[in-house]
This record gives C-alpha cells, structure tokens and sequence, in this order.
C-alpha cells in the first residue's frame, strides 16, 4: 500500500472524514480550505488502492458505502487514540499539556467536585477539561466504552468493564431550612410533617423509587406536595422555608454546606443508602493528570464520610 494509507493520520484521513460528514466533495473542500480537485484525488487513491468503493455517487451527494462506514469509524478511533497518545508523549517528555475527560451526575455539579476542579486548576493551570454531565446509565456506559477516563455514578451496576476505584454511601433524610421549627429536633417523624408541604424528587431521578417506597412503607399521603424534577428547585424551595424534602445527603450537600439547611437522616430498617461511585474503565490507560484528580476526588470523598453530618452507616 502506498504512502496515501499507509498512516490513519495523515491527509487522506481528514480529507475522508470531511466529506463523510459533508456528502459533498465541494462542501468538504471548502471545510479544508483546500481545492476539490485535490479531495478528489485523494479519495480516488483511497478506493483504487483498497480495491473498494467507500462512497456511493448520488445525485444529491456521495453516501458512504458499508466499506466507507467500516473506514469512518476506525479512523475516528484512530485519531481519538493517537490524541491520547500524543498527551502521553507529552507527559514523558515533561511538556505541561493535557485534558482531563470525565463524566457525572447533575447532583455533583455542586460540591466537591468543582473543588477537585479549582484544586486542579489551582494546581495545574496547563490542564483542559472535557465535562460531561448525564444520567448515570449514559456517563457507565461511555466510561464502558473507554470514553471517559472517569466518571461519578449512583449506585453501579456489577459490570466486567466497569471498576470501581471508591465509592461513597449517602443516607436519605429529612432536608429543612435551618429556621424551620423542626430544624432542633433530633429526630424526625413522619407523623410531625402532617402540616408541611413536602417537597418531592419526581421521575426520573433515582431517589423518587426511594421516597415512593418511603411513603408507602409508613403508609403516608402528603396532603400538600409539590413534585419536581429539579433538585436544585427543590433545594431552593426548602431555603426559603416553602416545604421540606426527603433527599439524599448528596443532594442536600450544597445547601448544607452553605450552612443554609439541615438533614436529619432516616434510619431504619428498609431504608438503603444511596451509593455514589468513581468509575473507571479497565481497558482505557488513565493519564498521569487524570490520576492526580482521581486521587483528589477520593480525598474529597473520605472527608464527606468523616464529616458529622453523615451518620455512622457511611461506612
């Protein structure tokens, strides 16, 4: 095979992907800012070096064949890879680059996570991030795919391509202003919330299995309620003395920690903690940086298990 193919990086790749992406010769050049005559070129080599058609010529444009399909998404993998390994490279040879890419839950966009950012930051100005916020099932599922080189999940599944590093129980409790009357009790029943608005995580987020079966357990029926699917909503709800919630720690950790609320945890028989795990991928080599913020974070979450607040259960 000649030089044109001979490297999933050189120009033919992004000549290809170009018009992968575009179905046009002319709108792919234009992309390039290149002529079309020498994208043409490229992607006549291409086919007759390989002996196989990659694009279907249409009358409205070029469609990839199976064969150009196949070709696509290898050299999307090739160029993600070769991305990680230049970041490697560049770690060996002590240059100051490189991107940390991970994944979490929406109730961690609070807390200690963006301290483990600013601590990076503070630490390492030179590093980048690449953030992704998502329901647990889609962040496991990319750290799975060897996407991500971490993520933070609720409770994950057993799964031979996912490994937990940490994790982190969170009990369910009661969340209150800090000027609510209730707020000095030392214990909350639900016979003492007859009279409040309770305030209500709805579908889908996890913990609404949870206070649903709360409910049913005690056999109780707010008779004022108010549902959202906004934790965030209902945390500011609970700020301004508008109701109190059944949450987990995590949820209640911002408010909390802004000394703007109090939690009372429910501790009985049937009431399982919530699990809040780091989750890797085995198969997908971590990056020096990526290890130092993993580390962080685990820091961050054995300091949440010692504080007070979290009765002794967080084990």
């Amino acid at each position: 095979m000649s030089k044109i193919l001979n490297t999933p990086f050189s120009r033919f790749s992004d000549y290809f992907i170009a018009v992968a992406k575009t179905g046009s010769l002319r709108k792919a050049a234009d992309q390039l800012y290149i002529s079309v005559s020498a994208v043409h070129r490229q992607i006549d080599l291409a086919e007759e070096e390989l002996g196989i058609e990659l694009f279907e010529r249409l009358p409205s444009g070029l469609k990839l064949t199976l064969a150009g399909e196949l070709l696509y998404a290898d050299l999307l993998k090739w160029q993600k890879e070769f991305q990680h390994t230049c970041i490697r490279f560049d770690e060996i040879q002590g240059l100051k680059r490189g991107t940390i890419e991970f994944g979490l839950i929406s109730a961690l966009s609070e807390g200690f996570i963006p301290h483990s950012v600013k601590h990076m930051y503070t630490h390492y100005p030179w590093i980048n991030f690449k953030i992704q916020v998502a329901d647990s099932a889609v962040i496991a599922k990319r750290i799975m795919h060897a996407e991500l080189d971490f993520g933070l999940i609720l409770n994950p599944k057993s799964h031979q391509q996912l490994q937990v590093m940490h994790f982190l129980e969170l009990p369910l409790g009661f969340v209150l202003s800090k000027h609510h009357p209730l707020a000095q009790a030392e214990k909350i029943y639900f016979s003492d919330t007859l009279n409040e608005n309770h305030l209500i995580a709805a579908s889908p987020l996890m913990i609404h299995d949870y206070v649903q079966a709360m409910y049913k357990h005690h056999q109780f029926n707010p008779t004022r309620k108010t549902e959202s699917n906004d934790i965030r909503l209902i945390n500011t709800l609970i700020k301004d003395q508008l109701g109190i919630g059944i949450l987990s720690y995590l949820d209640a950790l911002p408010g909390l920690e802004r000394d703007e609320m109090v939690f009372k945890p429910i501790i009985e028989q049937g009431v399982h903690p919530l699990t809040v795990a780091l989750c890797v991928a085995p198969k997908r080599q971590v990056s020096r940086v990526s290890q130092i913020m993993i580390k962080h974070i685990i820091e961050q979450m054995e300091r949440l298990k010692s504080q007070r607040d979290i009765p002794s259960l967080v084990r």
